[in-house]
């Protein structure tokens, strides 16, 4: 892809080390932040290679010039990318729901600090705890604390000096027994500041802790004989007893752990986070990502995970997860538990996100327009092809090859109009020899449908075939083969001149070009052209790495799956030192190799 000279210069001044890229349109203003292990590599990919995803395209061709920054390691390439984002909050990046929303509990940084609640955390030294997206929890937490704690409320300004100089007077608070009047000096600073410590641990979730303090000062009061202390102190830890009994308990032997479970479609990554401490569930929060550049679930756990945790505060190294991700994060330790207590924290998370992205789907058919677009769109397309049924379930099936070689068919997936691209498939043609469209198309037909019978799931409503007559032929033989024909309603596209052909008849269908029925088999088409040529790619690039490394004697083809699997790329296994090579095939076949790209 041209690049202008400017932007060609910085790509190829670019130093190979761990860092962050920032780049900027034509306006200088910042639409995508990314981080790298090896900055130079991650951006001249940008520019050297084919992009499938349509965004992504939309993204490069908007580049006008970047910048970078050299870190010292990956988790401060990750910590700086988080902060960037959230600071400029580029076009083409996810982004977190914002927690502006969502309410803390604030101690506040003066002398006998007052402890409320507030919507906006400011950088003055105070301490903030939250946020709190289930606000149920943070009122049950203040009314605990206004109830069995005397503290002030009053906005003054209560330096020792001002106390001494006799400035203020006791309050209605004071006398109806809610404070102390710090502001006379009827209670002293080291006496607050305990309570003080005391709601912090509450509000931090060691209540375990905090009702071992408890009950030992309990006993104190009591062995001192002051006993209506001691009863103020056991009405308190009965209060945090009833309150923990009302809390999430998971068990007291799980501490210091995060839980992370998710869901998706095409475009949108649901989410649950929890906070566990002290066997209890400090912090549930389930929210939602829209998917920016077709990015996959690790790349946006990469961003989530760190921003949940630097917005909870949370420092725990274990985080438990429903399957372990592809990427390391320093710091974590990923764990997939199969039985017991944490087995229990995945369920429980994962029926959260369950939850909230049935209530976002349903938000969203409430408010969408009577009638939906989508059910105008089916309507229309039983009516141009004449089906029985709504076609909500559309499938369409493509060949790829170039002169014979490496065939492959793939099929597309639509349900409601729309790419349901978890279901997309491709098939690896295994029974035809040479460059024959209509044999390959049958297999695939036929492989497709046999797979989809024999594990009892529903047929598509309306199949459509890539090709004129010869492989709608083809696919019909397939379906026949099956006892489906019939069942199932079947078409073939034409690229030429748009043209829809239906079984046995012998002139197509014109559909008018500005169909919408037309406008979703063209999307159909073209969807299976892209998936199968993007598969068809890959298969010739790996042929061609594999044979490569085939000619070297006393190199395998166990070896070569070996070597791809730690150093993913040819110009990886290349570059690995010559340590990483023995640790992973041995000192012999180091060797070979060594000698191999030395003298090519």
């Amino acid at each position: 892809m041209a690049t202008n000279e400017q932007l060609q210069a910085s790509i190829d001044n670019l130093p190979e080390r761990p860092g962050v890229y920032q780049y900027f349109d034509k306006s200088e203003k910042i639409i995508y932040v990314g981080k790298a292990k090896n900055l130079k590599k991650r951006v001249k990919s940008y520019f050297t290679k084919h992009h499938d995803n349509y965004k992504t395209k939309v993204l490069v061709s908007h580049i006008h010039s970047l910048k970078f920054i050299v870190v010292d390691s990956e988790l401060d390439a990750l910590l700086l990318e988080n902060n960037l984002i959230k600071t400029y909050q580029p076009k083409y990046n996810i982004q977190l729901k914002d927690d502006k929303t969502y309410p803390w509990i604030v101690v506040k940084n003066e002398p006998f600090p007052r402890v409320f609640q507030t919507r906006q955390k400011r950088n003055d030294g105070s301490t903030y705890f939250g946020p709190y997206p289930n606000v149920k929890v943070m009122q049950t937490l203040l009314s605990l604390i206004q109830e069995r704690y005397t503290l002030r409320t009053c906005a003054l300004d209560l330096q020792e000096d001002k106390i001494a100089a006799g400035k203020f007077k006791t309050c209605l608070e004071f006398h109806i027994g809610r404070c102390k009047a710090p502001c006379v000096g009827y209670q002293s600073r080291t006496a607050y500041d305990e309570l003080i410590a005391e709601i912090s641990l509450l509000l931090k979730g060691k209540t375990h802790q905090l009702l071992q303090q408890l009950k030992q000062k309990m006993a104190d009061h009591a062995a001192a004989y002051e006993f209506e202390k001691a009863h103020e102190t056991k009405l308190l830890v009965e209060q945090i007893e009833k309150y923990r009994s009302k809390s999430s308990i998971v068990s007291p032997s799980i501490s210091d752990t995060d839980v992370l479970t998710f869901d998706e479609d095409d475009s949108r990554f649901f989410f649950n986070y929890l906070v566990i401490e002290e066997g209890a569930i400090v912090h549930a929060f389930t929210s939602e990502v829209v998917r920016k550049l077709d990015e996959t679930a690790d790349d946006i756990l990469s961003y989530i995970l760190p921003e949940l945790r630097q917005r909870f505060e949370s420092s725990s190294k274990q985080v438990v997860v429903e399957q372990l991700p592809l990427i390391e994060l320093p710091g974590m330790q990923f764990n997939v538990p199969s039985i017991g207590d944490k087995k229990r924290l995945i369920e429980l998370s994962k029926r959260n996100v369950s939850y909230y992205k049935l209530e976002q789907l349903k938000k969203a058919t409430l408010t969408a327009q009577q009638p939906t677009s989508t059910d105008r769109i089916l309507v229309q397309i039983q009516h141009d092809f004449k089906l029985k049924e709504l076609p909500v379930h559309i499938e369409c099936f493509d060949n790829s090859n170039i002169q014979g070689t490496h065939p492959v068919s793939a099929c597309v997936v639509f349900k409601n109009a729309r790419p349901s691209k978890k279901d997309y498939r491709h098939f690896n043609v295994k029974t035809v020899e040479g460059p024959d469209d209509f044999a390959t198309m049958k297999e695939a037909v036929f492989r497709r449908y046999r797979r989809l019978l024999e594990e009892d799931q529903s047929l598509p409503q309306l199949i459509v075939i890539d090709g004129g007559k010869g492989q709608l032929g083809a696919a019909c033989e397939a379906l026949r083969e099956l006892n489906i024909y019939g069942k199932v309603a079947i078409v073939g596209i034409a690229k030429r001149l748009e043209e829809i052909f239906f079984p046995g008849d012998m002139y197509p269908l014109y559909l008018d070009k500005r169909s919408e029925s037309l406008k979703v088999i063209q999307y159909l088409r073209n969807e299976a052209h892209r998936f199968g040529i993007t598969h068809h790619r890959n298969r010739r690039s790996k042929a061609a790495v594999t044979s490569e490394l085939e000619q070297i004697e006393g190199i395998g083809e166990k070896t070569i799956e070996i070597l791809f699997k730690k150093f993913k790329s040819i110009e990886g296994i290349e570059q690995a030192e010559e340590s990483a090579l023995e640790a992973v095939v041995g000192k012999a076949k180091t060797k070979l190799l060594k000698g191999y790209f030395e003298g090519r």
